[in-house]
């Protein structure tokens, strides 16, 4: 059986140790194929792994349309409702901060993102909901000076992430191992082994289990396989 090259391996161990477990977004109904990508794309690049959304009942994201294969390294989780969700993202020990104007919003670069952090976003047409807001622990605005008064959703939230990242990479956030361990196997089998992976799911066998190196080791799986 023919190894993984050692550089793809450094490098997906690379990426995981600058994943943020801590940080997330939260899509309320963001519909447009181009903007649910971009948020995704984005995310991945600050290092994040896990987002979440509630989608309209007319919106199906499967993820095919994200750019660059960013799908295949950040997972949507879809919830049922915003309440579920948010919920959800709160027993993480999460601070929710909606990017919405009203009375109490503050500067988006005001909010210490060095803490467990979920930023919702909400729909192109009418932004964070009354609901949204008020599950929200605080409301953030991006400062803006000209006629127009919102961005894209997309692009809003690139910008606090942005925040976050450099807050973050300042207190020396990445470079850490931080994902759990189960995780971190799956992701490096998934990406190492995809036909091996192929062969498991489609006979609904275990995976192998990995070297420290990624390379298969698992006396116990090659047996299980020859009885196939």
């Amino acid at each position: 059986m023919q190894h993984p090259s050692p550089t793809r391996y450094d490098k997906i161990i690379a990426l995981l140790s600058n994943r943020q477990p801590d940080l997330t977004v939260f899509m309320d109904e963001v519909h447009k194929p181009h903007n649910l990508a971009a948020i995704v794309r984005t995310s991945d690049a600050i290092g994040i792994g896990h987002v979440h959304a509630v989608f309209p009942p007319d919106v199906k994201f499967s993820g095919h349309h994200t750019a660059s294969g960013s799908k295949r390294w950040v997972t949507t989780h879809k919830h049922p409702d915003l309440k579920t969700g948010i919920t959800e993202v709160k027993k993480q020990g999460m601070q929710v901060l909606a990017a919405h104007f009203s009375d109490k919003a503050v500067d988006f670069r005001s909010i210490d993102y060095t803490k467990p952090t979920c930023i919702l976003v909400g729909s192109e047409l009418v932004g964070v909901s009354d609901e949204a807001a008020d599950l929200a622990d605080e409301h953030v605005i991006i400062p803006m000076v000209g006629m127009v008064q919102s961005l894209n959703v997309s692009v809003a939230t690139a910008l606090i992430l942005y925040e976050a990242q450099r807050q973050r990479a300042e207190a020396n956030m990445y470079g850490e191992l931080k994902v759990p361990q189960e995780e971190v196997d799956y992701i490096l089998f998934n990406a190492l082994h995809p036909t091996i992976k192929q062969y498991c799911d489609k006979h609904k066998i275990r995976y192998p289990k990995l070297d420290d190196r990624g390379n298969i080791d698992d006396a116990e799986w090659n047996e299980l396989r020859q009885q196939i």
